[in-house]
This record gives structure tokens, sequence and C-alpha cells, in this order.
């Protein structure tokens, strides 16, 4: 790093100084973000770019078009897990294996989100990817992740998350054989901690435990030919460079990718009675300009104590303004056991009711005040927004959809009985043992 400044008319080691600004230049100071990075070469060091050969049409960035591919529907929605391409059919990485599920707003207004799943069986090798239309927080399921970005290596295994910002360039290597999970990307603004109010100062998702990675360059990368791929506005294009993307020898700044483990996540939960909001289990926020209310929220379900007594503990029966798709990394989800599988999803529309399954209310409804621990080995998280999400035709077509999904529900039977209520309010009048306003 220079010992002065920023950029110098020579920098140590005759690097070459580099900004990334992941805000405004006049963004307030609070929210202003920048990077600046020392390298080998600059970035700009490439051929001209060229829309993408595999142009991935299953990526979408733009949800206002009302084009056909896109779908709106009040009807619950849920996907058994999404296989994983056998390698011997085709080599599938990160990137060729995106596809979109659902989404709102666009790219080239930075406004709205996206969701997307990755399935993999190839590493990115020297392929990079940089996604001009917002920021990515990667939720793996199967398979952990080694993510080479230009600011360090880091090391993503499934109950870990990372968060890779507009602009970063990145690749995705493969621990083991195949690699599954989730995307959310957000086309405006970047995930901050959400405000804890009266819970204090500590607690949910502690800032120390958030992990940036350590200056790295990829020594062999100096004489290898790379192609960058570039999103943007859904687009994908391609430049080839001579030489790795990934050679940055020091940085400092604020605009960097990082990493969380869910395990350090400290959950708040009712000691008393009655089940809380979800929303006391978010982790990571993208705020919109109406205060208290999210772009997207990343919410976690991790295991913990249920102990509030005479309450039904699964979460309640809920029809929500907010919209809500929900992902299982592993073990069983306590509101749907069976159905709700790992690698699978299910998404709940703004104001489309929902909520447990028909037995697990039955169980839950008979069960003793005893403390009851939800699972060691369940791990369930939300993506939660205010806007409404346009379902992509990938997602609809998809051969792994639940189309008897609604059935979990279609046992939930009536028990309150009008003529025995009738009879025992009789009774009681009869006996003179009410007052008028009871």
């Amino acid at each position: 790093l220079p010992k002065k400044g920023n950029n110098p008319r020579k920098c140590p080691y005759d690097l070459y100084a580099e900004q990334i600004s992941g805000s405004a230049f006049t963004a307030p100071r609070t929210s202003n973000q920048r990077s600046w990075l020392y390298r080998m070469r600059p970035s700009v060091t490439h051929e001209p770019f060229h829309p993408i050969e595999f142009a991935n049409s299953k990526i979408i960035s733009n949800f206002s078009d009302g084009g056909s591919h896109l779908v709106v529907t009040p009807n619950q929605m849920r996907w058994y897990p999404f296989e994983i391409p056998s390698k011997a059919t085709a080599k599938v990485d990160f990137v060729r294996g995106m596809f979109t599920m659902c989404g709102s707003g666009g790219a080239s207004n930075k406004s709205g989100f996206a969701v997307h799943v990755y399935t993999a069986n190839e590493s990115m090798k020297s392929t990079s990817f940089a996604n001009a239309d917002g920021d990515f927080l990667i939720v793996p399921q199967a398979g952990g992740l080694q993510i080479r970005t230009e600011f360090g290596r880091m090391r993503v295994l499934p109950g870990e998350i990372c968060v890779l910002q507009r602009g970063i360039r990145f690749s995705v290597d493969l621990l083991e054989d195949i690699g599954r999970g989730y995307i959310l990307e957000i086309f405006e603004g970047h995930f901050i901690l959400p405000d804890l109010g009266p819970i204090g100062a500590n607690g949910l998702a502690n800032p120390q435990d958030f992990k940036t990675p350590t200056a790295w360059f990829e020594r062999e990368g100096i004489r290898t030919s790379y192609q960058v791929i570039h999103k943007m506005d859904g687009a994908l294009f391609s430049a080839s460079q001579e030489f790795s993307p990934y050679n940055v020898v020091a940085w400092h700044g604020n605009y960097a990718p990082y990493k969380y483990d869910l395990k350090d996540f400290c959950p708040m939960n009712a000691v008393g009675y009655d089940h809380p909001d979800p929303s006391i289990f978010t982790v990571l926020t993208c705020p919109s300009q109406e205060p208290g209310t999210a772009v997207a929220d990343f919410v976690v379900f991790p295991p913990r104590w249920s102990v509030a007594e005479n309450t039904f503990r699964p979460p309640y029966y809920h029809r929500n303004c907010m919209s809500e798709f929900m992902g299982l990394i592993h073990g069983e989800y306590e509101a749907k056991k069976g159905g709700f599988l790992p690698g699978g999803s299910s998404l709940h529309m703004c104001m489309s009711p929902h909520g447990p399954d028909t037995t697990t209310f039955e169980t839950a409804s008979n069960q003793s005040d005893a403390p009851h621990h939800i699972g060691r080995d369940t791990l369930a998280f939300m993506f939660e927004t205010n806007y409404f999400p346009k379902l992509t035709a990938a997602a609809m077509a998809a051969p792994n959809i639940d189309r008897d999904y609604y059935k979990c529900w279609v046992g939930l039977k009536q028990h309150f009985d009008l003529n025995a209520v009738e009879e025992l309010v009789l009774r009681v009048g009869q006996n003179g043992h009410h007052h008028h306003d009871e």
C-alpha cells in the first residue's frame, strides 16, 4: 500500500492503482463505499466485449417489460430439489448453471431484485465473472465453493453465505464434484445489518463474525489467458485478456466481498408466550426508501430452543404484504416436514395465505409446554421482499415443480363445533354464571 494517499505518481513495486466505487462519489459518508486496489495490470487491459457464445437466456434482469415469459400467480408455489446435471451429459459451471426463478423491477433502472438457483458440476477455471446489475448473496446448499476474487479467496461451505458486490470479478471453483445453491440479487442498494432496536447492541448477526478476504494474487495467472464474462441488464458479454484478473497485491477500503457462517447467528426468541415474527431472524437487509421496509431481507431459521408456554410454536398461519421465497439447506423445516426438501424451495406471494401443513398443526396443537429443541441439523432461510415477484418460464416449467403443494393444507378440518358452543352458552346463561360483557 502507498505510504501516503491512494494514487501516488509511482505506486510501490510499480503496481497500478485502481479504484472500484460501489456508490456515487457524493453519497453520504455513512453509505459511501469504495476500495483501492493495487494490481500488476489494470482491469482495462482486455479485448473488446462481445455477446457471449452460449447466451444464457434463463438469466433475467428485467421484470418490467411485461413479457410472456413472466408470470404472476397468487398460488402457493413449491419446487422439489433441482437436479444437478451429470458431467457425462454436459460440463456446467456456475455461470452456465445459473437460472432465474423470480424477480421484480429491473437492473437498468437499479430497482428491485432477482432470485436465482445454480447447479454446477465444473469449476470456472480460467473464466471470470462480473455482475454490473447488482450485488449477489450466495447460499450454497450442496457442495462447498472456493471463490477467487480480486480481493482474495473465500472458502464458502453449505451453512455459510457470501456477498459479492456489483462489478467485482470472481470465479467459482467447486470443492466437490457438484455444487447447488441459491442466489439473491439486489439491483439497488447494498446489504447491511438490520437495526436491533430494543434488543440492544448485541445479538443476531454480530459484525465481528463477517470475514473479508486477504489480498492474494494468482502467481501462475501472470501468463494465463482469461475469459471475462460481464453481466449487464441480464445480457452476458465476454472479453479475453492475456493475464489473470486476480493480480491484486494489496487493497484497502470498505467495498469488498465477505462471508458469514450461519452458525455464528445469535437467535432471539419468545421466552414467555407467542411465536415471534420471522423478522427477528434477519441476518442482512437491503432497505428501501420506506422506513422499516426492505427491498429484500435475508432471514435464517437456525437450530434453537422453543420454550413459549401455552403457544402454538411452529410459524403461525399468515397473509403477508411482503412476499416470501424459502429454501432449505439441510434438515427439516419445522412447519413442513417431508415435502419441503433440502435443495428445494417455495414461494408465497403477497397476501397469499400460508402456514403449517396438516400434520404439523395437529401435532403442535397437542404438544406439552416442555422446552423443545427444533433440531440440531435444521437450517432453512427466507428471502423476503416488498416487491411482487414475477416467476420465470424456467421456474414455471421446471420438471421438479410440486403441483400438489396445495394438498398439504387440504386436511385442515374445522374443529369449531357451533352446536356445542351454543349449548355451552345456553347452560352458562341458565346457571347465571356470566356477566353481560362476557
